[in-house]
């Protein structure tokens, strides 16, 4: 049992605030520090107003003015205040004083933790609705090291005394779940919007570290975002640790390319070298200043009914070991994923996909819910600075490639089709390789997971080595064995 269940005074278990707020506060073993900037000390409010508070907390504090605020914690690098680098630096100093200026004698059964947020709230103009970083530095035992869930949020009320509240609520969930919800990090997740709407607020990064959290894969964590619709969108970086979109994207070129990657092929590899070149190739693209993105959708994961974690992890493991950036999102419709790159930049954007689903951007099924039908969906694609690059698909019955120039859409949208693809919207990828135009990601994994032997050389150098060595979508060398 964790030690955090030693002197926690019995209370009646209930969600709100003030309960979560006075069961801290009545465990004789947790004690630590509050510093918040840009909101007011909206989470340690709720401590003191629960009663107890005393037994808990050891200092609280906000250093609005800068000068203020560097001297304590020092200058960023890039002298912004609302980062992630500035929460850390925050939680960092506070344990440390903590650790400076409390005897472990006097202290030796206390768990310490420090809470910190930075944030900016709804500006005057009501243009900028405002974001933040926030996070906890917690131990579970006074004799191991510390545990820290760092977020970021964005706020979606038109109100700064309400995303004041709001952010009150979050930071009293946040210390709460850490000590009581940290063996069952889903759990805790959901447990952040208790007493909160989802209209309130977005959390679009969250992070786990630490010895408690050392089984958290937080690409899966990532994944719970996006599945408990607390945001529509996620990325993680080579290294495996989840990335904020916001920071990721702003003011940046984008090339994207969509797919189910179970596992990647050549073909994907090949789509994503030659749309690259293309792109770099563009006047107005920057390479240095480009974002290449490889996505999976929600519904793509879910195409089976419940979201499988584990052929998620696989997937991303393959992406990952590609040194590439993999976004999950829940933009099942092309103009979706665009309008969202558009909050963050108006720099040229890419999409590489296939022939299929270009066919499938040109149906009028998927805009039904659009007022305006597929003429608005498309004035919020095409009319945004982008092109998108087309690999051509082989015809199984003909053995014909077809390209923009044959492929058939519905007769009412040829038109359409024709105004995008001679305004230059839509690129054919020409120089693709025609030996792996047979190759599918489907065919490819029923291979695999049937034990059907041949699908090594359908894969980029080094995948078929990892599907192999760490058992990925359901790889059994037994499988291989016996089909012999």
């Amino acid at each position: 049992m964790s030690s955090v269940s030693k002197g926690d005074k019995k209370i009646d278990s209930a969600p709100s605030s003030k309960r979560k707020a006075l069961r801290v506060n009545l465990n004789d073993n947790i004690y630590g520090t509050f510093a918040e900037i840009g909101a007011g000390q909206e989470t340690v409010r709720n401590f003191f107003r629960a009663g107890g508070a005393s037994g808990t907390i050891a200092k609280a504090m906000s250093a609005y003015d800068k000068d203020f605020s560097d001297a304590i914690y020092g200058i960023e690098d890039d002298q912004r205040y609302v980062t992630e680098s500035r929460l850390k630096r925050m939680l960092t100093h506070e344990i440390h004083l903590m650790e400076d200026r409390l005897s472990r004698k006097k202290y030796q059964n206390t768990l310490f933790f420090s809470y910190a947020n930075t944030v900016a709230t709804i500006d005057f103009a009501k243009k900028f609705k405002g974001h933040g970083w926030v996070g906890v530095k917690f131990q579970l035992d006074p004799l191991e090291d510390y545990n820290e869930i760092i977020l970021h949020i964005r706020f979606k009320e038109n109100d700064a005394k309400l995303q004041q509240e709001t952010l009150g609520t979050l930071g009293v969930n946040l210390v709460y779940g850490g000590f009581y919800l940290h063996d069952t990090p889903k759990d805790l997740l959901k447990s952040l919007y208790d007493n909160l709407d989802k209209d309130q607020i977005e959390i679009d990064m969250i992070n786990f570290s630490g010895p408690r959290f050392a089984y958290v894969d937080n690409r899966l964590m990532s994944l719970q975002l996006v599945k408990n619709g607390m945001t529509n969108a996620v990325m993680f970086g080579p290294d495996g640790n989840n990335l904020l979109p916001a920071q990721q994207l702003y003011k940046k070129n984008i090339l994207t390319l969509r797919g189910s990657f179970r596992p990647v092929t050549k073909v994907n590899m090949d789509i994503f070298e030659r749309a690259t070149e293309l792109f770099y190739a563009e006047k107005s693209v920057d390479e240095k200043n480009t974002k290449i993105i490889f996505e999976i959708t929600l519904s793509n994961l879910s195409a089976e009914g419940e979201i499988n974690e584990r052929d998620f992890l696989d997937r991303a493991e393959l992406l990952c070991s590609l040194g590439q950036y993999v976004m999950i999102s829940d933009f099942s419709e092309y103009y979706k994923l665009v309008e969202y790159f558009s909050e963050f930049t108006k720099k040229r954007m890419g999409l590489a996909m296939g022939v299929y689903n270009l066919v499938q951007i040109f149906d009028e099924k998927y805009y039904r819910n659009l007022s305006g039908g597929i003429l608005e969906a498309f004035g919020k694609l095409f009319f945004k600075d982008l092109k998108i690059y087309l690999y051509p698909l082989k015809d199984a019955e003909t053995g014909d490639t077809i390209t923009s120039e044959t492929l058939k859409v519905h007769p009412r949208m040829k038109e359409l089709y024709k105004f995008f693809k001679y305004n230059g919207k839509v690129v054919d990828i020409d120089n693709y390789d025609p030996e792996i135009l047979d190759i599918f990601s489907r065919k490819v994994f029923e291979m695999i997971k049937n034990g059907v032997e041949g699908w090594e050389k359908m894969l980029p150098e080094g995948i078929s080595e990892i599907i192999k060595d760490e058992r990925l979508f359901g790889y059994s060398k037994r499988k291989f064995l016996t089909k012999k």
